[in-house]
């Protein structure tokens, strides 16, 4: 694992602890550390670089968006993201997501909608060159330009949270035969919607679109589990 990266000013800061706690948190949620697994701090101490200090106030965070369990006798145990926590997030998801795509087309200005198009422009370019890696980044972008377009900080926030720990799982759908070709046709017909104003039809496709996503994850997950 990398050292993270700090000087001198900030050794002490919540600069710091932002950073551990980011560092363990991504670990978690790309499966580095599987549920049942340990956080040991002397490990963690000597892997990051750091003192316990922000090893421990790190934790507590992780204990309190229950990614981490506190076990007497045992210390800190991995708890992650489970299937039926990935289920929950998709289908709040379906209940909300189409509301940031309606607010969006109603708020949206041209600088964001400009953003937008490249996205969406970029992510047919990787698509066609069947680059996954800057495929994933644009898929994100999509999103979270739509998110901001919103104009709402708690839709915002409750949604970038979503896809960050559901990020995994989005991986591994987008890495499915013939998914990314869906989700950039679904993207397109979005962001039409968005340009032409119809705020409604913006909606119910980005609800599709979240529902295409949950039920593609939910047929290989049987798949998977069947072979």
């Amino acid at each position: 694992m990398a050292k993270i990266e700090r000087d001198e000013s900030e050794s002490n800061s919540g600069s710091l602890r932002a950073k551990v706690f980011n560092q363990l948190q991504n670990d978690i949620l790309n499966g580095k550390y599987q549920p049942g697994e340990s956080l040991i701090e002397t490990r963690l101490c000597d892997d990051l670089g750091v003192s316990r200090t922000p090893i421990r106030e790190a934790i507590r965070q992780l204990e309190l968006e229950g990614l981490v369990q506190s076990i007497p006798n045992k210390g800190a145990i991995v708890k992650g993201i489970s299937a039926k926590d990935i289920e929950d997030i998709y289908t709040i998801r379906m209940l909300i997501e189409g509301l940031a795509a309606r607010w969006a087309t109603e708020k949206i200005t041209p600088e964001e909608l400009e953003e937008l198009k490249e996205a969406v422009e970029l992510e047919e370019f990787y698509t066609m060159k069947n680059d996954t890696e800057h495929l994933l980044k644009f898929d994100s972008k999509f999103h979270e330009i739509i998110f901001k377009a919103s104009k709402s900080k708690p839709l915002m926030h409750t949604l970038k949270t979503f896809h960050h720990y559901v990020q995994r799982a989005r991986n591994t759908s987008l890495r499915c035969p013939g998914r990314a070709e869906e989700v950039l046709m679904e993207h397109k017909a979005i962001l039409q919607a968005i340009i032409n104003g119809e705020a409604e039809k913006a909606e119910k496709l980005t609800t599709e679109h979240v529902r295409n996503a949950s039920n593609n994850l939910i047929h290989n997950r049987e798949k998977g589990e069947g072979a």
